[in-house]
């Protein structure tokens, strides 16, 4: 069966980052199963609505909800909960805890993703890319784990009691110049005030970006990924920038949800369009 491994860092990340992706492939028959390293305990509580102390009293356990909720509206087969602690920023107090992601030892976890990877058999995974826009810990150790699990589900030294899996592709999903710059100006010709007026430095080398970009079609799938989104009632207010540009400019102007190639063993010459190659269905 065809399989997609998305691996996350923090509840709502997997609503943030090529949901509506994932809801489309799940939408045709691919099994995608949703790894999440972390319980988001060191997130602050962004939505004003949901300030409140029954809520802070267990954060973990309303975005463990909130995980269980947005990973249903997209489509997800399998959550799993890896259990460490939200590491935070650097310099504070969750940073330094003993339980947190960053802080565990990176063998242990790259052994338990390839444990999960050798039984999922996953024909793509979603990593991070090198995250220079936004370098919190959790999301830079995402990044080096992605990067090394392609080599090391596929080391038969590596013992788990499962055979080797070759990853065919591994991406990322990335927030693209092309895409910001497209949804920027579509918002300013309706005389609208665009929510990336602000953000435009992160996007300043004043070219094509130069990364190896996929364009994937979500047509139809973006209130989806929106509706995930909103799931994460501690994390997005319903009014703030993630939903500033209205679903149907964005689905007239930019269908589209980007995604950085980072390697595998069956990476074709050039982009294609889509994460899941025609031959990735192994009749399983």
């Amino acid at each position: 069966m065809t399989t997609l491994l998305a691996f996350h860092a923090h509840p709502d990340d997997e609503s943030s980052k090529g949901a509506a992706t994932v809801a489309r492939y799940a939408d045709a028959g691919v099994r995608c199963v949703l790894v999440c390293a972390t319980g988001g305990e060191a997130g602050d509580i962004l939505n004003p609505a949901m300030d409140r102390p029954d809520v802070m009293a267990d954060l973990p356990a309303v975005r463990r909800g909130e995980l269980e909720k947005a990973a249903s509206i997209i489509g997800y087969d399998e959550v799993i909960e890896l259990g460490y602690r939200d590491s935070g920023m650097p310099d504070t107090a969750d940073n330094r805890h003993p339980d947190a992601f960053v802080n565990a030892d990176f063998d242990e976890v790259l052994g338990r993703l390839v444990s999960i990877t050798r039984r999922v058999r996953p024909d793509v995974v979603l990593g991070y890319d090198d995250h220079q826009r936004y370098p919190h810990p959790d999301h830079l150790r995402v990044h080096d784990i992605s990067m090394a699990l392609v080599v090391a589900a596929a080391d038969p030294a590596l013992r788990d009691g499962q055979p080797p899996w070759e990853v065919p592709r591994l991406f990322a999903p990335v927030f693209t110049r092309r895409r910001v710059l497209a949804l920027h100006e579509a918002m300013l010709a309706r005389g609208e005030e665009s929510p990336f007026a602000s953000r435009l430095d992160w996007f300043d080398d004043g070219g094509e970006d130069p990364r190896a970009l996929w364009h994937v079609d979500v047509s139809g799938y973006v209130e989806r990924g929106r509706e995930a989104l909103r799931a994460h009632a501690t994390q997005v207010d319903p009014d703030g920038f993630w939903f500033q540009v209205p679903t149907a400019l964005v689905e007239s102007t930019y269908p589209y949800e980007d995604f950085e190639a980072l390697g595998g063993f069956a990476m074709p010459d050039a982009p294609d369009g889509e994460l899941i190659g025609p031959a990735a269905d192994r009749g399983e």
